[in-house]
């Protein structure tokens, strides 16, 4: 470590155009080894270096330099919290040195929603700061600007952590169901889609809509071969032949699949392996098939009958 410090400090001062982006990677050097004070040491003093007229590029890398710091505050906050075990840490006078800790990370963390980027890292331990300590306005807050600035890049992530979010504080379901509604449209094949599905299957009014989700996400081959998708597509399927014009509802799901549906689900190949290493799954896609894929010669069965390419 010795000699990765001189090392460092050399860089440092080689070229002052790189100082800034230097003393980060020297932190990020010594938080690696587990010498976090010291890193926040470091990286505080880039903090306040400026030489010279202040370019664009220098200021942007300021505002990393301080969220970085930031989040350093905000792991220090966490040890603090983890070994302050027994105390009444949410009011601020039974622990001092911890709140100190919150605020100093909260400084920089709240500004980062000026400044449009993917901050995943520090938006969720900024959250998790105000949770900690109640303020559950401020933090569901912060997370509605992460998720719907328009300044800021498309980041399904920023969606998913709302929703989590929400449900921990038991939201209504209408609530929840608008969140994912816009990460539906963002990542069709995201693993939220379950819940989606789940929420919806709540009233019979969405049964349409959850039809197209569960098919949306089969459009994908990681979910391929995934038991509950099919299981409560068949449930859908069940559920919407109660009505007169289910028929017409699943082909115009299906319209745009039939193409390359079969290749991708029931072929041969799928046939086998499902009956090999996964016998309830070919069950279920055998009872499917016939409904989804009416107007192509194939069966998908224990027999493992085919006719036709597919």
């Amino acid at each position: 470590m010795e000699d990765y410090n001189i090392i460092y400090e050399q860089m440092k001062h080689s070229g002052v155009k790189h100082y800034l982006l230097i003393c980060l990677e020297h932190s990020f050097h010594l938080m690696l080894h587990g010498q976090v004070e010291n890193a926040k040491r470091h990286i505080s003093i880039a903090e306040s270096w400026r030489h010279g007229k202040e370019s664009a590029c220098q200021i942007q890398t300021t505002k990393l330099i301080q969220a970085y710091r930031s989040l350093l505050d905000y792991v220090i906050w966490c040890e603090k919290k983890n070994n302050a075990s027994g105390i009444n840490l949410i009011n601020p006078g039974s622990n001092q040195d911890l709140h100190n800790c919150f605020r100093q990370a909260s400084v920089n963390l709240k500004e980062i929603l000026k400044c449009p980027g993917v901050w995943d890292s520090f938006i969720l331990s900024y959250v998790e700061m105000l949770e900690f300590y109640g303020d559950h306005e401020e933090a569901e807050k912060v997370l509605q600007d992460y998720a719907y600035d328009n300044t800021f890049p498309s980041n399904p992530n920023a969606h998913a952590y709302l929703y989590q979010y929400l449900q921990r504080h038991n939201a209504s379901k209408r609530r929840l169901m608008n969140v994912l509604k816009i990460l539906h449209m963002l990542v069709p094949s995201h693993q939220l889609m379950l819940d989606y599905t789940f929420l919806l299957l709540d009233t019979e009014k969405h049964m349409k809509k959850a039809l197209g989700i569960l098919l949306d996400m089969l459009d994908y081959a990681c979910w391929r071969t995934n038991m509950v998708v099919w299981d409560r597509l068949s449930y859908v399927i069940d559920q919407l032949q109660t009505g007169e014009d289910w028929k017409e509802v699943v082909a115009a799901k299906m319209a745009a699949r039939k193409g390359w549906w079969p290749a991708l689900h029931f072929t041969r190949f799928h046939a086998t392996e499902d009956a090999e290493q996964r016998p309830e799954l070919m069950q279920v896609k055998a009872l499917l098939t016939k409904i989804l894929c009416p107007d192509i010669q194939l069966t998908y069965s224990a027999g493992q009958t085919f006719n036709g390419d597919c």
